[in-house]
């Protein structure tokens, strides 16, 4: 039977596993790079283990954090559009990763899978799942793009016909850098505020997102890490990280959750390219691979449907 009353400890035990999983695939993946670890402790209450590898063979920089931070009260940003959240204390836990490869052929990539719950005495608590995982290619691949986009339907089947397409819109919607009128990369899957129908089975979709990350990403890492590339593809490489780093530090949500509750600055700002350049007034030369990013990628896309596929990932 399914229950409702939500296990923190069974989710923080499943969040320490997956970020041991999701190091040792991503060392592998790179041959070369070992994660050192920090932890640290929150003055407010709670804590973390923050894992980075940097210089590796194939990954530049490679960011993979758990956090487990509680306190009495919330921020305004957390309780401007929930009142109902007010005078509650609360505890976030979660982990999140982004990678930054060195080749401008293997794509940066984002993901993390949380849970918030709030308490008060006498009162039902009230919890959430969020997650989910976003690709944001230099040079694009329509065969890598399918494959991204086929692995996270896959694993959104077993939940629903609607969670996919649901779950994509809003990872489209959510990772869109309005000030330059443009999606961050081609998106994936985007969710917050999963509470229903029941704990077991929101827990069992977060899990599945999660565990789901390294199989939509290694594919890409393996395929695209030995394709040799010169100053060209780096400069542009260099360009376009300085999109993620206007997202995240303009649009992002969880980056302004983290700063404002006392979240440890090193660790919230991890996903920070480690090289990064901007050029005034850029344009891609005219039919260009640069440019075929612009007018073929970063436009939101079907990736299913668009390139012979049916909702349900089999060949039309």
């Amino acid at each position: 039977m399914s229950q409702s009353i939500p296990d923190i400890q069974q989710v923080k035990t499943f969040l320490l596993q997956l970020q041991d999983h999701i190091c040792r695939q991503l060392a592998a993946a790179d041959g070369k790079g070992h994660f050192a670890e920090d932890q640290w402790v929150r003055e407010e209450g709670g804590g973390g283990q923050s894992r980075v590898l940097t210089h590796g063979a194939v990954f530049e920089q490679a960011g993979v954090n758990f956090s487990h931070v509680s306190g009495a009260t919330l921020p305004a940003s957390a309780t401007a559009h929930r009142p109902e959240l007010a005078g509650r204390s609360f505890q976030a836990m979660g982990v999140s990763l982004v990678i930054h490869p060195l080749s401008p052929y293997v794509p940066t990539s984002h993901a993390n899978v949380r849970f918030f719950i709030a308490e008060k005495p006498g009162e039902a608590p009230v919890w959430w799942f969020g997650g989910g995982f976003d690709l944001t290619p230099y040079y694009g691949f329509e065969e890598d793009a399918r494959h991204w986009h086929l692995t996270a339907q896959q694993l959104c089947q077993p939940f629903g016909d609607n969670m996919y397409p649901k779950y994509k819109k809003w990872c489209d919607d959510y990772f869109f850098i309005k000030h330059r009128n443009e999606a961050r990369g081609i998106g994936g899957l985007f969710f917050d505020d999963l509470n229903s129908p029941d704990f077991d089975t929101c827990f069992n979709f977060m899990q599945a997102v999660g565990n789901g990350f390294t199989d939509a990403y290694l594919p890409i890492v393996v395929k695209r890490k030995a394709l040799p590339w010169g100053e060209r593809e780096r400069q542009f490489q260099l360009y376009r990280r300085g999109r993620y780093v206007e997202f995240n530090l303009v649009w992002d949500r969880g980056t302004l959750f983290g700063l404002q509750t006392g979240g440890r600055t090193e660790s919230i700002l991890m996903s920070m390219p480690p090289l990064v350049r901007w050029e005034y007034g850029y344009e891609p030369e005219a039919g260009s691979p640069e440019a075929a990013l612009y007018s073929d990628f970063l436009p939101v896309r079907d990736w299913l449907t668009d390139n012979g596929l049916s909702e349900n990932g089999e060949a039309n």
